[in-house]
């Protein structure tokens, strides 16, 4: 028998847990919490926290007096990850902040929050990518893309 401690007899240090703050959004749009949102716990449904991120995404990218759309193209989203920090209770309204980070070829990352009553209840990472709307694939995303997409970055660190 080995006396040595095995490494995974410890448990992984996690780490600090960062609040989001409002302010780093750049975009807002808001939703209001409906009784059909409610689980049999009394709460908002796990699910639907995606659906107020969507109305968050949507606000931003199909306003066309933002001019962020591009012609004969359009923003799919790809991949979607989302972290609960508080629940959330009807009724009531929820703010949504909407931002943009990590630019690649064709895609981008979409950072966004959900705030009630001044506390986030979760905070989501999306990736988005360009598709040319006639070949349903992939286009890359052009300085002049980026430069429309680039005004509503992240603002925190």
């Amino acid at each position: 028998m080995n006396d040595k401690p095995n490494v995974n007899d410890k448990p992984a240090e996690r780490p600090p847990k960062v609040t989001p703050n409002l302010a780093d959004y750049p975009h807002r749009a808001t939703d209001t919490i409906r009784y059909a949102d409610l689980d049999p716990q009394g709460h908002v449904n796990n699910a639907v926290f995606a659906t107020y991120f969507e109305t968050g995404r949507v606000a931003m990218f199909r306003n066309p007096d933002l001019g962020i759309g591009v012609p004969d193209a359009t923003f799919i989203l790809v991949r979607s990850e989302i972290d609960y920090m508080s629940e959330l209770r009807w009724p009531g309204n929820v703010e949504i902040g909407t931002a943009l980070a990590e630019f690649g070829r064709s895609s981008f990352k979409v950072v966004q929050v959900i705030f009630n009553r001044g506390i986030c209840a979760a905070a989501g990472r999306f990736t988005m990518v360009l598709v040319d709307k006639k070949t349903s694939r992939p286009r890359p995303l052009t300085e002049e893309v980026m430069a429309k997409l680039g005004q509503w970055k992240y603002k925190g660190a």
